[in-house]
């Protein structure tokens, strides 16, 4: 189905497509392009750091960028779930459209295409140094590190170091992880560090130093099989979350040697370094979502608020907070809009740039913040917000509830039958989004499959 036929029905409820992807970038008026650290940790709920908040966990380091930097409160990713919420942080696009709409686990024909691009093959091609380690997870584990499908050097990295998924057989002294397709066998150690000492090896010794560079550093922890460095659950003593608790704390330290070899290398006062997580935390293994409702998976809150740092130094108050409403998919837009590079015009691109987000300075979004994750409860699969309203619908787009985000940040008071007109404007804005959405993405990779009910069993995606 064409984008024609949807663009007046959009128009008609007042959404703007267009305007998106055509208009050319902010100018940063910088002589020297910025380079750019995408922090990702998997599985970290809003609630699962001193940063925001909680009583007992130790994240020093977080505190830190956060010190030099803006911390974001209504930070979301683009799904509830692993791999879309990566794939619209790399193309700006809902994961419904570049394809990426389920967690690529198993054996599966859903991957992130060569045809969509990415920011770090538009930075490269400007030059950009580019490189990615940690975890990737977007194609199927039978199509990683093949020439089948597209790998993360298809994707516009010079260097990659990952795995398809989760670090087998945990956290400590993992064996799966790839470099520039060679595997390396086990590594001693446990991965958030591993992964960080690839990227300071890469920073330090590998890149072009004459270079802006674009490091995407994207951890396991604190996703499960969680294994934790006995220095850091020591910290929490014998209290019976210690593992969860200590397992934060080492992402925290990964953070740390990022952040020092930046230092080290001079380059930190030249670099935009955002910090976030893929989707919200999973109760039973120790995380917290801050008192938000739901989590992975869920549509709710707490399956998509995420934390959110960002440090950019001269652009950004240091120790500020922003409430502005921000999502994964504007990672792509701004990091192309700060760099001087113009958005593809051939494609919706749903992110925008935030830059006056990081200021806390409202920013103008044409297309609504929209989330569709396949394996939400048939509850909550499908939700969208605009300003201050969210609306959140079922599995079959047949029941919904609405809340005031700002005033009802928990989501505990539903304002469906007490503002049915409200309610059914948002349903409709909806509605017509979604079937622009689907008609933009290969919707013959999820016919059949998107309302499935919900697995049980372990998360391991």
């Amino acid at each position: 189905m064409s984008l024609r036929i949807f663009l007046p029905l959009l128009s008609a409820f007042g959404l703007s497509i267009l305007p998106s992807f055509a208009d050319e970038p902010n100018r940063t008026g910088e002589s020297e392009r910025p380079n750019v650290v995408v922090f990702v940790a998997d599985d970290m709920g809003w609630g699962d750091s001193g940063t925001y908040g909680h009583e007992l966990i130790k994240t020093p380091n977080l505190d830190k960028l956060a010190a030099r930097g803006v911390k974001l409160t209504q930070c979301y990713s683009a799904c509830a779930v692993c791999s879309p919420s990566r794939s619209a942080i790399l193309t700006g696009r809902h994961p419904y459209r570049n394809g990426v709409w389920r967690h690529l686990s198993g054996n599966h024909k859903a991957h992130l295409r060569e045809s969509e691009i990415t920011y770090p093959k538009l930075l490269k091609s400007i030059g950009y140094e580019t490189c990615h380690v940690g975890k990737w997870h977007l194609n199927s584990l039978p199509h990683f590190n093949t020439a089948e499908y597209p790998q993360p050097g298809d994707h516009g990295y010079d260097h990659w170091m990952a795995t398809h998924n989760n670090a087998h057989p945990s956290h400590k002294n993992p064996d799966n992880f790839v470099r520039n397709g060679e595997p390396i066998g086990e590594q001693k150690g446990y991965s958030a560090q591993i992964v960080a000492a690839e990227a300071t090896e890469w920073l330090s010794e590998k890149r072009n130093k004459s270079k802006p560079f674009a490091l995407s550093v994207w951890v396991h922890e604190p996703h499960s099989p969680i294994a934790t460095d006995p220095k850091f659950s020591a910290l929490y003593g014998e209290h019976d979350n210690r593992t969860y608790m200590g397992n934060i704390t080492q992402l925290d330290d990964a953070v740390g040697q990022v952040m020092q070899t930046l230092d080290a290398e001079g380059v930190s006062d030249n670099t935009l370094f955002f910090f976030t997580s893929d989707n919200g935390p999973v109760a039973r293994y120790g995380g917290t979502t801050g008192g938000l409702r739901g989590g992975k998976r869920s549509d709710h809150e707490g399956g998509i608020r995420v934390p959110g740092i960002v440090c950019w130094p001269g652009h950004i108050s240091p120790g500020t907070t922003s409430s502005v409403p921000v999502v994964g998919t504007d990672i792509f837009t701004t990091v192309l809009a700060i760099a001087e590079v113009p958005l593809p015009k051939d494609r919706t691109i749903d992110g925008v740039n935030i830059v006056p987000a990081l200021s806390g300075k409202p920013v103008d979004r044409p297309i609504p913040l929209f989330w569709r994750t396949h394996v939400s409860p048939p509850q909550d699969r499908v939700a969208m917000r605009i300003g201050d309203w969210k609306i959140v619908g079922n599995d079959t787009l047949t029941k919904f509830q609405l809340f005031e985000i700002e005033k009802d940040w928990k989501e505990e008071n539903d304002l469906a039958e007490a503002m049915p007109e409200k309610t059914e404007a948002m349903k409709q804005q909806l509605l017509a989004l979604w079937k622009q959405i689907e008609a933009e993405g290969p919707n013959e990779w999820w016919e059949g499959e998107r309302n499935k009910p919900a697995r049980g069993g372990t998360l391991n995606y």
